[in-house]
Parts: structure tokens; sequence; C-alpha cells
């Protein structure tokens, strides 16, 4: 049935857990895996202030390079554990873009069968002042999504 699963993650404990649960299915079924993690774009108000121009610059390029050294350090942690799982894995890390829309466009362009992530459930306005990403996957998703608490 799931031949492919794509793992979402953002390296948190939370997000270790979707992890977690999504290898032990994948190696349930025999499925492969691939693990994603995004990197959203540089925050639009830190253009701010006299000399935007400049320091956004430098602050744009810290920013790029942190965001692509955690990225290969979560995904390295999924690598490991699906290895001492015994599941097949790919890493991807999308950088630039929103989680949602980055695990929507990488489902399809992979072929994945069905999306694990995990959620903290907010309700209210730990929701909308938050957002959901998980809630805006299950919306907008053609495919299964298993959601992990």
């Amino acid at each position: 049935m799931y031949k492919h699963l794509l793992i979402a993650t953002d390296g948190s404990e939370l997000a270790d857990k979707g992890v977690a649960h999504g290898l032990t299915l994948a190696t349930g079924i025999g499925a492969a895996v691939t693990f994603v993690t995004v990197s959203e774009p540089f925050p639009i108000f830190a253009w701010g202030g006299a000399m935007a121009g400049y320091a956004a610059g430098d602050e744009l390029a810290v920013y790029q390079e942190e965001a692509r050294k955690y990225g290969k350090e979560v995904l390295d942690k999924c690598k490991a554990s699906a290895d001492a799982a015994g599941v097949s894995a790919k890493l991807v890390h999308v950088e630039d873009k929103r989680p949602a829309e980055a695990i929507l466009e990488l489902s399809q362009a992979q072929r994945c069968n069905l999306v694990v992530m995990a959620s903290h459930g907010r309700r209210g306005l730990g929701k909308l002042l938050l957002g959901s990403q998980t809630a805006e996957v299950l919306s907008y998703t053609a495919i299964p999504v298993l959601v992990v608490r």
C-alpha cells in the first residue's frame, strides 16, 4: 500500500517523534523514505533600518549558511536512524520556502504515498498566531497524511 513515505522534520523533539514513528512504519511495511527539512525565507522584517542594504546582505548570508548547517545536522541524524533501522532513505533540504508548500511540492515530485509529520495540536489563538503547517498540508494534499503528536 505505502511504498514511499515523506517524513518531514524540523529537528525538534516533537518532530523526532514523527521521524521515529515514520521509520517504524517504513520498517514494518518495507517502504522507502524521503526525509525533508525546510529552511524558511529570510525574515522580511530584518531588512529595515538605515543601513538595510549593507547589513541585511551580511545577515542574509549568515542566515543561509546557518540554515544549511542546521539542515545538514537534522538530516544526518535522520539518515543515521534510517540506517540503524535498515530503511532506504533520501535526504532533502529545501531552502527559502514555507514548510507546508515545500512538503506538498516534494511529496508530488517524489511520488510519495504518505506524508508523516508531527503537530503540536495547537488550537484557537495559538494556532492563529503561530500558524499550522500541518493543517495546511492536510488541507491541500492529495495523499494521506499521518500526524504524530
